[in-house]
């Protein structure tokens, strides 16, 4: 039996791990040239050394499982031959999707994603960089870095050992409610950052010469919401504006909906995360009896451990699955 897993992230990983270790072939695809997924390309190397996950690789290659590598399903393989080659196929692709803050501005020019970032900042320090890309640094640069989690930080103290000569954090909420570590945010303190709490970017402005001008609103903190961590309302006549030279936006992560979700009859939800536990006989299973999924694309963005657990989990059902023929139907 072989299962193809689609993503060498967390949450596959430890799905390939399980899986070897009951005897079942697993091949590990991936659209990067390395494991790990944000593992390897979303955290800097001065918070996670990629030797660890390097290492990683060797033990699994040694254990038998296979990667297929620099290939993306849907691209350089179809969904469809994929599910042909393998008996059952488990989903851990992540959330890679960045959400926006829906103001004016926020594709211009010197703004930039999180993620693209880290990984550009990962790739130069382990010599990957995907020819005709160009290394993105922020040596002199005035960086304002919009948000507040573990992203943010990473961001924030990346700039700062690429040499930017000012790191600004902007949150539209007290230090108190910060979604990241606070450890995090101790450390980025400690390195020189800057924050600017209870602030709200309202649009970004290109100046001439190529510098940028932000436009904030402070805010006001209300105790009462339906999420728990209460409301927050624009003062009125508060707007400031702060010049930088380069913007980097840090607002989350949530799954990217896959074309072959649909016609593979992949059930997901209004935030694209993948629905599971429709039945009673696997937590794991899709709407699609044959494939399984867990990570960050079903729970959204969560913690490394949640991922592996997931994956760990999925294995164990889907080494029961592939044992019980009455239920290998799709």
């Amino acid at each position: 039996k072989t299962v193809g897993i689609i993503g060498a992230g967390p949450a596959g990983l430890a799905c390939a791990d399980v899986l070897v270790r009951n005897g079942v072939k697993a091949v590990v695809y991936d659209r990067y040239e390395e494991i790990g997924g944000l593992l390897t390309f979303g955290i800097p190397e001065f918070k996670l050394e990629k030797d660890i996950v390097r290492r990683r690789r060797e033990i699994l290659e040694g254990m038998g499982v296979e990667f297929v590598l620099n290939t993306e399903v849907g691209k350089d393989i179809s969904f469809d031959k994929l599910m042909s080659k393998h008996d059952a196929v488990f989903m851990g692709m992540g959330a890679y999707n960045a959400m926006r803050g829906g103001f004016p501005g926020e594709d211009s020019k010197g703004v930039l994603q999180a993620l693209p970032y880290l990984i550009n900042n990962v790739r130069q320090s382990m010599g990957t960089l995907p020819e005709g890309e160009v290394p993105i640094s922020m040596k002199g640069k005035r960086v304002l870095v919009l948000g507040g989690g573990d992203t943010a930080m990473d961001c924030i103290r990346t700039a700062i050992r690429q040499g930017a000569v000012n790191v600004k954090c902007i949150y539209r909420r007290g230090e108190e409610s910060m979604p990241g570590s606070k450890r995090e945010v101790a450390n980025a303190k400690e390195e020189g950052a800057d924050f600017l709490w209870n602030y709200q970017p309202l649009a970004i402005e290109p100046m001439v010469g190529g510098t940028l001008a932000v436009r904030l609103a402070q805010t006001q903190h209300f105790p009462t919401g339906t999420r728990g961590r209460g409301t927050v309302e624009l003062v009125p006549g508060s707007e400031m504006v702060i010049q930088c030279d380069r913007v980097i936006i840090a607002f989350g992560f949530m799954p990217q909906k896959q074309s072959w979700c649909e016609t593979a009859g992949i059930m997901t939800d209004k935030a694209a995360r993948v629905k599971t536990n429709l039945k009673s006989t696997f937590h794991h299973q899709t709407s699609h009896s044959k494939i399984f999924a867990a990570g960050d694309m079903v729970t959204g963005s969560d913690l490394v451990v949640t991922a592996v657990f997931g994956g760990r989990q999925a294995a164990l059902e889907i080494v029961d699955y592939l044992a019980n023929t009455d239920l290998n139907v799709s």
